[in-house]
């Protein structure tokens, strides 16, 4: 598995870790072409090429167990879409509260972190409602575990945050106080390249 870069600051790869990223993205893109009908790795690869730090961020989701892929280009904007495709929750991204408020106003038995501010720290975005069921028609996603996602101001404004899960065969949305966590929910990450 690709390492962190040692500087979280630097947020550029090492000649090796960049190789190394890209050959784990080449094999992972191959081996789900129903993820990215139309794309060709060659562009894909000369993008992450061209903007070592999504490179970076990319390193950062697959350190952290989301197993990131390939799942739409916009041709508007001429821009790949990855998302983490791990089968559950990535692993290195659970027991998290919502954002830094909730963190913040927990008294006792903290997290170590919060959804909002690792997804910042990587150079990523909480996948929203839409996007994680675009996701969802790719694979069977979140069958044991649950994701944050990203929350509509109204709710969190009252103290919420929404997560979403797979179970039944039916992808279901829920509520929870944005201070909780648990150690089968963490988040799944969209990053545009």
């Amino acid at each position: 598995m690709p390492h962190s870069s040692t500087s979280v600051s630097k947020r550029k790869l090492s000649t090796e870790q960049s190789k190394e990223l890209l050959s784990v993205l080449k094999a992972r893109f191959g081996k789900h072409p129903h993820r990215h009908k139309g794309i060709e790795w060659a562009k894909v690869e000369a993008k992450l090429l061209a903007h070592p730090e999504k490179a970076w961020s990319l390193n950062e989701m697959e350190r952290t167990g989301g197993e990131p892929d390939v799942v739409g280009h916009d041709k508007k904007t001429n821009t790949l879409i990855f998302m983490d495709c791990s089968a559950e929750s990535p692993a290195g991204r659970r027991s998290l509260c919502y954002d830094r408020a909730a963190l913040d106003a927990r008294k006792e038995n903290k997290p170590k972190n919060s959804a909002i501010d690792m997804a910042a720290a990587t150079g990523i975005a909480l996948l929203n409602e839409e996007q994680y069921r675009e996701l969802q028609q790719l694979g069977e996603f979140d069958t044991k575990t649950s994701s944050w996602i990203e929350t509509p101001a109204a709710i969190r404004k009252l103290g919420g945050a929404i997560f979403m899960d797979r179970r039944y065969n039916h992808v279901f949305l829920y509520h929870n106080g944005a201070d909780s966590y648990y150690a089968a929910r963490g988040f799944r990450g969209l990053l545009k390249v």
